[in-house]
């Protein structure tokens, strides 16, 4: 099993502020990871072991898991094949990181402003993998053993924040004869969490039910619906794609029943402008294919930086 990965994901963040006359001034760091559901998984954990700022004309700045001063801890989740703790890495199981939830890797790293040409997540496949939801686990791995994001502007005497928001439901891939999971830069968002704003919501019952939908099954793991958002409002049903070149969804979740009486879900990290919800009754998705899901309804939304929008699919 390969050690290391490095994915080229082709994510583009250029964030700036005020100028400084200094170039000895620096900027202040911090990044952090969340995701979207993903179906028929009772967990997802990935192992890193680094961050770096890549560029700027200097060596990279390396925030090394559990021995630099602005990286996390490392923790005990990521095991090699004989059961030990892989030393250095932390491991974080992305479906605990729904919504507006996230887990930091870097808190307030002092760095020299500038432009920097990547952002590099590493990663170790060694203790990563998918859980099932039959209790089995299949090994995770990224294709060459890095998450490279590109285009990161850090301005002088300003503190920036970055989530990186993993959409699972089109990043986490099972390839035909092959025995892992590979995680692919599709479904990758890097965001400024300065300029985001997330989504709790509900399905109506009744919408659901009007269109034949899954509605309140014995087993709570299995979902009901999925909900794709889309730049731009108005867009009607039957202009909406899954993995189309043309359109694209920005972001989609899985929604299930609560075993109760309620169908939440939550996307967060989505940069603030005006977006349409499309639901679907077809849960599953297959992030290599091009997919004429059926879309049942459609709804506007708009979302405000800093602010969480609550909203009744349906209503």
């Amino acid at each position: 099993m390969k050690k290391r990965c490095l994915i080229a994901a082709s994510l583009a963040l250029a964030l700036t502020a005020c100028d400084s006359s200094s170039t000895d001034d620096t900027a202040t760091f911090s990044f952090a990871v969340s995701d979207a559901p993903v179906d028929a998984a009772n967990a997802v954990l990935v192992c890193f072991d680094g961050v770096e700022l890549v560029g700027n004309g200097l060596p990279p700045q390396e925030f090394d898991i559990g021995s630099s001063d602005a990286a996390v801890p490392a923790n005990d989740l990521c095991l090699d094949e004989t059961g030990n703790v892989i030393p250095g890495t932390v491991g974080i199981d992305l479906l605990t990181l729904q919504g507006a939830n996230a887990d930091s890797l870097v808190s307030n790293a002092q760095v020299p402003a500038g432009e920097y040409g990547q952002l590099r997540l590493n990663f170790v496949s060694a203790g990563s993998y998918v859980e099932l939801t039959d209790g089995s686990k299949q090994a995770l791995d990224v294709p060459s053993n890095q998450l490279r994001l590109d285009g990161v502007t850090l301005t002088a005497n300003q503190t920036f924040n970055y989530t990186l928001e993993f959409d699972l439901r089109r990043a986490l891939v099972a390839p035909p004869g092959l025995p892992n999971y590979l995680l692919k830069p599709r479904g990758l968002r890097l965001v400024d969490d300065s300029a985001v704003g997330h989504i709790a919501g509900e399905l109506d019952e009744m919408l659901l039910i009007e269109h034949d939908c899954s509605v309140a099954p014995s087993d709570n793991e299995q979902a009901v619906a999925g909900v794709y958002l889309y730049p731009g409002h108005d867009l009607a049903t039957a202009d909406m794609f899954d993995n189309s070149d043309e359109r694209s969804a920005y972001a989609s979740t899985a929604v299930y029943f609560d075993g109760a009486t309620s169908y939440p879900f939550a996307i967060g990290f989505i940069e603030a402008g005006q977006y349409t919800l499309g639901l679907t009754c077809e849960s599953s998705d297959d992030p290599d294919v091009e997919e004429a899901l059926t879309f049942v309804h459609a709804q506007n939304v708009t979302i405000d930086e800093g602010q969480t929008l609550d909203v009744v699919v349906g209503n």
